[in-house]
């Protein structure tokens, strides 16, 4: 059966969203292009149509999750907001983590998972992620670029690796405890 246009893109956005949280949950090998057509309510055949590779797909989703993350950052950086750096750090690890690792940061999930994969998929986070820091360093104090980019770049790897820490255990005061010295790191004052 032919699909129309709208109908095919639709069906892609399907899939990348899909696999955008399976691999979030389940890692980058641990589902395979059959199974997550099927959890995309579509057929095998389809996938090929959309992507050429599954490496393919994981540069796209992972370009899709770091694009949406510095949309959250620029979102900031935009309304400007009474919350501190302190304050947005501490809502974005509890929001992160009780969201569940599907949803979550794609570093925090897969980072480790990401340096094993090929060069195309590493080239599409190392952009992702340069564009995540453009767009946290908006946010940050500091009086020059350079300090904004520095203080975007701790506030990210200090976020990422609470969040690994986190969900590594299966102690929810030891995670809120490494959330709670994470942002208290964090500079207390804005811009």
């Amino acid at each position: 059966m032919k699909v129309n246009r709208e109908q095919a893109a639709a069906n892609r956005e399907r899939v990348l969203d899909t696999a955008a949280r399976l691999f979030r949950e389940r890692g980058f090998d641990g589902i395979g292009v059959a199974e997550l057509m099927k959890n995309a309510g579509l057929t095998h055949g389809g996938f090929y149509a959309n992507f050429s590779s599954k490496e393919d797909l994981i540069a796209q989703a992972s370009a899709r999750i770091l694009e949406r993350n510095a949309d959250y950052w620029r979102s900031l950086a935009q309304t400007g907001g009474d919350k501190s750096l302190r304050e947005i750090s501490a809502d974005y690890l509890r929001g992160s983590f009780e969201s569940g690792v599907g949803t979550g940061c794609l570093l925090a999930a897969l980072g480790a998972e990401s340096a094993r994969q090929g060069e195309g998929v590493r080239q599409v986070i190392a952009s992702g992620v340069n564009e995540v820091l453009s767009a946290a360093t908006q946010s940050m104090p500091g009086e020059t670029e350079k300090q904004r980019r520095h203080q975007a770049m701790v506030t990210y790897a200090a976020t990422i690796g609470a969040l690994v820490l986190a969900r590594a255990t299966d102690d929810a005061s030891l995670a809120e405890e490494i959330f709670q010295a994470v942002a208290n790191a964090m500079p207390e004052s804005d811009k």
